[in-house]
């Protein structure tokens, strides 16, 4: 059996991978930027895929592979491959819901506190002026954690963890998920609401902790930002497209809302012409202490990075070898598995 991953992101050998999936199939790992950077023969002869995203795994990808069986994503969301595309053709579409869990969620909770704590700002002005700032700088967005209400969207795994850690601040927690079942705030000790914009004019700080969906895509926006209160904080740890940025950079720069933390955008790596990164290069003043951006990291961490990386080639392999499959995520459109 061959198993195929043709985007690696990462350095050196595939060593994790290899450890799970042992002699009992062969590895092998590329680094292409297109599906024409592997040869025919490689996919043709392909069992099973384990992709990072840099490539699509598409309709093109899917037709060159008629022998998969399954194809991991190597993350949570799977917004990569065309669930339905690969169902129709009997292949198992996968994801690792649970690698980044509490990495992610203390990032989302880093962000926050990055900003109420004004922890880049003091620090920005240190390093430009050591001696004169040497000081606490009041802002609009600095205050206490203990007493805020932070609102959840999306309260799943990640989201819920990152309540958690919110209610050990000391803060009231909210969320907002119509796929979650009765009973879920209860077992947390969170509170509901019942539509996005009662979440929006409830919450002091808003993360989000939603997959990318036609449902969620571009959820926040002009009209939805309008719904914050101008001393809210938005937090985005989930997925870039669920977010309008340009209606972001509009809230932040005209004090619609009081802050942004991103750590995912529409487009990545940015468009350096875009008005926000123009903004931030240049240090004009609306943006100081007020914008937080981080490149895609918050699913990072030595730890997080090996248990995405295990996790996915064992659900590969156990499915290759007969046993029950694990995190399937297009059952809906899986008719006759191959």
């Amino acid at each position: 059996m061959l198993i195929v991953m043709p985007d690696a992101r990462f350095e050196g050998d595939a060593e994790f991978e290899q450890a799970v999936i042992g002699n009992r199939a062969d590895l092998k790992v590329y680094k292409a930027n297109a599906l024409d950077d592997i040869a025919p023969d490689v996919w043709a002869a392909t069992d099973a895929l384990m992709i990072w995203g840099r490539i699509r795994c598409d309709r093109a990808m899917l037709d060159l592979v008629p022998n998969c069986r399954v194809v991991v994503r190597m993350g949570v969301g799977f917004d990569a491959i065309d669930i339905a595309a690969a169902g129709a053709r009997g292949i198992a579409a996968c994801n690792v819901p649970d690698y980044g869990t509490t990495d992610v969620a203390d990032h989302a909770i880093g962000l926050m506190l990055s900003l109420t704590r004004g922890i880049v700002r003091h620090h920005t002005a240190l390093v430009d002026e050591p001696v004169a700032q040497w000081k606490a700088i009041d802002t609009p967005v600095v205050r206490r954690a203990r007493g805020l209400t932070y609102g959840v969207v999306g309260c799943g795994r990640i989201g819920t963890a990152s309540g958690l850690r919110a209610k050990a601040l000391g803060m009231r927690v909210v969320f907002y998920d119509p796929n979650l079942p009765d009973g879920a705030d209860q077992a947390v000790g969170f509170e509901r609401v019942e539509s996005l914009e009662d979440l929006l004019r409830t919450a002091d700080v808003v993360t989000l902790h939603t997959p990318l969906t036609e449902t969620t895509r571009g959820m926040i926006n002009g009209q939805t930002l309008s719904c914050m209160k101008p001393d809210a904080i938005l937090i985005n740890t989930s997925r870039g497209e669920v977010v309008e940025l340009d209606a972001v950079t509009e809230a932040v720069k005209s004090g619609r809302i009081a802050a942004a933390g991103l750590d995912v955008l529409p487009q990545e790596p940015p468009d350096l012409d875009h008005p926000l990164f123009r903004a931030l290069k240049n240090r004009e003043a609306w943006t100081i202490g007020r914008i937080v951006v981080t490149p895609h990291a918050a699913w990072y961490s030595p730890d997080g990075a090996r248990d995405c990386r295990e996790k996915a080639a064992r659900t590969v392999i156990n499915y290759l070898t007969g046993e029950p499959l694990r995190n399937c995520v297009n059952r809906e459109f899986l008719k006759n598995p191959r």
